[in-house]
């Protein structure tokens, strides 16, 4: 009996001993639900893998702070990952290759480091009803997501939303975005909503229906458009684009066939080059405030005469051509002014109106041709997250 009383105790001292140590392990690997009970008592755990063998559904509850990484890679028979009790993940939530999990539901997480989920082609729902409102970088492609609801960022460094066939709406109330933003090749149907934003670095859509940024007064870096399916973008209080003294950050609108007009009633500055390129429907282009150019003023489609009466520095080449009959009479003096720093050029009436880079516009309704598709060359989407000063980098040659 004496035993019994004094070994019990030793037991259930080495029983929190061994839970202890569990809860400080570097890192947790779970192969199957079974896996997860030694750690439902713990209220940190530092690195969670998930292995590729796990199946059906793994619940992480019980720990409210992953401080590392939540991994999984390749569990191809995983259905469900879900946690009723995690908060904040202050590494990577880093989900690959998991083609049958269709349920991933966190419903106290608001807090994480880095999101990179890629493909997922099950996924077609967050269950994050907490509200993510606090990320540095947020990467999600290939899903089969409609919506990223439960994602409402405040802050994020870097944000790539790309190649999410079935997603139709993105609505975040972000203010600033310190590196970049990547929106491209998702839904052709995708409405995005930045109602906050009001600096970013570099930004480039492609493949979007409408775009929201109301609030935008700059943009440290480029802001790109291609192949967008909107028809128009207002910006009534962006100013700057780039940085006019260090001679970086382009602004671009190409082959957005359906955008029949661009409001940006305050720019003044662009640090690199502007082009408007492959824009069937734009029949005019007002840029009536921008003073400042460090690149190329390069515009070519079928817009009438554009109304450009405030430049006074164009660092690089100007060049306007249009299948309209526009007035050049003006845009000619500026090179013998000294507002234009490189060479010059306008055609009106052409009907091949050619952009500096080497693409051609075409008239309304029909399909860019393959030289068209050169005026957009530099701006692949892979090309674009690595580095945007290309484009700047193009037009500022062009001297």
């Amino acid at each position: 009996m004496l035993a019994q009383q004094l070994l019990l105790p030793a037991f259930a001292l080495l029983s929190v001993a061994s839970a202890q140590s569990g809860c400080a392990a570097a890192t947790v690997t779970i192969n199957a639900q079974a896996d997860v009970a030694q750690y439902t008592g713990c209220a940190t755990l530092k690195n969670v893998v998930i292995g590729p063998s796990a199946v059906a559904t793994i619940d992480l509850s019980g720990p409210k702070i992953i401080s590392g990484d939540i991994y999984s890679h390749s569990a191809v028979g995983l259905l469900s990952l879900t946690s009723s009790t995690i908060e904040a993940i202050g590494g990577t939530f880093d989900l690959f290759d998991m083609t049958l999990m269709s349920t991933l539901s966190f419903s106290k997480l608001t807090q994480i480091k880095n999101i990179n989920w890629s493909a997922l082609p099950a996924l077609d729902l967050l269950t994050f009803p907490a509200i993510i409102s606090k990320a540095d970088s947020v990467i999600i492609t290939n899903t089969f997501l409609s919506d990223l609801n439960g994602l409402n960022l405040k802050t994020v460094q870097t944000l790539d939303v790309n190649n999410n066939p079935r997603l139709q709406k993105f609505e975040t109330q972000v203010s600033n975005i310190t590196t970049s933003i990547n929106i491209a090749a998702n839904g052709k149907a995708l409405d995005i909503s930045f109602p906050n934003l009001i600096w970013a670095n570099n930004m480039t859509f492609r493949d979007v229906k409408s775009l929201s940024t109301p609030s935008l007064a700059t943009v440290n870096g480029s802001l790109i458009f291609v192949n967008n399916v909107f028809t128009g973008y207002s910006a009534p209080n962006l100013t700057t684009v780039g940085n006019f003294a260090q001679k970086v950050g382009s602004l671009a609108f190409v082959g957005n066939n359906l955008m029949d007009n661009i409001t940006l009633p305050l720019i003044t500055s662009i640090g690199g080059g502007i082009q408007v390129a492959n824009n069937s429907a734009l029949q005019g282009i007002s840029l009536k405030t921008l003073a400042s150019v460090g690149g190329a003023v390069d515009l070519s489609g079928n817009f009438t005469t554009p109304e450009l009466g405030a430049l006074k520095n164009v660092q690089g080449a100007l060049n306007i051509q249009s299948t309209a009959a526009i007035d050049c009479s003006t845009y000619s003096k500026l090179k013998e002014q000294g507002i234009v720093q490189g060479k010059d050029d306008c055609v009106p009436a052409t009907d091949d109106p050619t952009a500096l880079t080497g693409g051609t516009s075409t008239s309304s309704g029909a399909k860019p041709s393959s030289t068209a598709k050169g005026a957009a060359s530099s701006f692949g989407v892979s090309e674009v997250v690595a580095g945007m000063s290309v484009f700047g980098a193009l037009l500022q040659l062009l001297l």
